[in-house]
């Protein structure tokens, strides 16, 4: 037998080690009051937070979500069944797409991911696609016990990207944070990749990790740091490099170009100054760029980048403490 019991909750699945970050934002950014005593661990299941009140959630936040929650479970319920086949035929029957998180009965869980659809969990190869269908999240409470949503706030399984790492080729682990990013704008902002005959102005490219990436792509890359890129990019035809502090170029004297990047350590005001720069001279139709975050979080200048025209925010699988803006 199975019963569902819907909730009136909502679910945040935190980033993996990152809980911490996910309830600071939840109580700086949206006053969560929930979170403020010392017994919210009580509300994590593993990495997921469960707040039993959505509505007073979403009138504080406005129907925005928490950025270090990789994905948020927005219709969630409580599915009791027997076997490991009824809570399989349960799930299918309000939707295909079921992705797992788990922290508890893993064995079961895998048991009842096999006798669902199939649904691609592995790590990917870039470039890829993201398949823009609905993305159901479940997580085991116990051998009889699920909390499930068929709604999500992510496309992706888990809310989890992960690619094929190639440990032989980039100068830099770095390049894995712009192969998520590219992805991303591609699946929200329908900007499609660099590719060849675009240009890329690339800010604190070394040694090299982006602009590797951007290269491999067939685009042409100017990149800007003060020092120089791996040898195999300094010598690769698409790669030019200038030595100077890319933040003091103005746009004028680069000229158009497709794409600018930037994943240098700054200050966030001054990031935003330059982003602006670059969009008021027109030369540009698309920027991905790192925030770095410098201690606790200044949500007033968040919100800042937030209203910039065209702009979509989000923290990546690859991020630490920072976010990435798309534009």
């Amino acid at each position: 037998m199975t019963s569902i019991k819907k909730l009136d909750g909502i679910g945040f699945l935190a980033f993996p080690e990152q809980k911490d970050f996910l309830v600071s934002e939840l109580k700086d950014r949206f006053n969560v009051s929930v979170i403020a005593s010392e017994a919210w661990q009580s509300n994590f299941y593993g990495d997921l937070l469960y707040l039993s009140n959505k509505a007073d959630f979403l009138q504080t936040s406005g129907g925005k979500f928490p950025y270090w929650a990789r994905t948020c479970m927005t219709e969630p319920f409580i599915l009791k069944f027997d076997s490991i086949g009824e809570a399989a035929v349960a799930l299918k029957e309000i939707q295909r797409n079921w992705a797992p998180y788990q922290y508890t009965c893993f064995r079961r869980a895998q048991l009842i991911q096999e006798k669902l659809p199939y649904i691609n969990l592995k790590d990917r190869k870039f470039p890829f696609k993201i398949p823009d269908s609905p993305m159901g999240l479940y997580t085991l409470l116990d051998e009889h016990t699920l909390i499930a949503s068929a709604a999500t706030t992510s496309p992706l399984p888990a809310g989890t990207m992960r690619f094929i790492e190639d440990h032989e080729n980039p100068p830099s682990r770095a390049y894995l944070k712009i192969q998520e990013s590219l992805t991303l704008a591609d699946f929200y902002l329908g900007c499609g990749l660099p590719k060849e005959g675009q240009k890329c102005f690339e800010a604190g490219a070394c040694p090299g990790g982006w602009t590797w990436v951007l290269a491999g792509l067939g685009a042409q890359v100017y990149a800007v740091d003060r020092a120089e890129l791996a040898p195999q990019l300094m010598n690769n035809p698409l790669v030019t490099f200038r030595a100077h502090d890319a933040f003091t170029i103005p746009p004028e004297e680069v000229g158009p170009v497709d794409w600018v990047f930037s994943d240098v350590i700054c200050y966030p005001e001054r990031l935003l100054e330059w982003i602006h720069v670059w969009l008021d001279s027109g030369l540009t139709r698309n920027m991905i760029c790192t925030i770095k975050m410098q201690g606790a979080i200044d949500w007033e200048l968040i919100k800042k980048f937030e209203e910039i025209p065209g702009s979509r925010i989000m923290h990546l699988n690859y991020n630490k403490h920072e976010l990435t803006i798309i534009l």
